[in-house]
């Protein structure tokens, strides 16, 4: 699906690590949350506290999850999971556009 209709979208945004990630927050009819966002060039450190699907729009980017060695690539049109009460590392290889499916 390329929109959601009939939601609600917090007008504060999300922003995280100095602008490298700015995100908006989507609630849908069913009160479901999703984040919508866009991640710069960089490598950060993302927490988790619900599990999460990381839905990767358009751009690349490699992950490393917590307590794991390797690195995956991964890019638009692709998903990676995440679980509760954990991390990931994330290299953005070019702008990054997800959305965060949560729970």
């Amino acid at each position: 699906m390329s929109q959601f209709d009939h939601v609600s979208v917090l007008k504060k945004a999300n922003v995280y690590f100095d602008g490298k990630c700015v995100s908006h927050t989507v609630v849908l009819a069913d009160g479901t949350r999703k984040s919508v966002g866009v991640i710069l060039p960089s490598t950060l450190l993302f927490n988790t506290g619900a599990p999460e699907i990381m839905e990767l729009l358009e751009g690349k980017c490699r992950v490393r999850q917590k307590g794991e060695d390797q690195w995956t690539e991964w890019q638009g049109g692709q998903s990676f999971s995440v679980p509760g009460n954990s991390s990931f590392d994330i290299e953005t290889l070019e702008t990054l556009h997800y959305v965060c499916h949560f729970g």
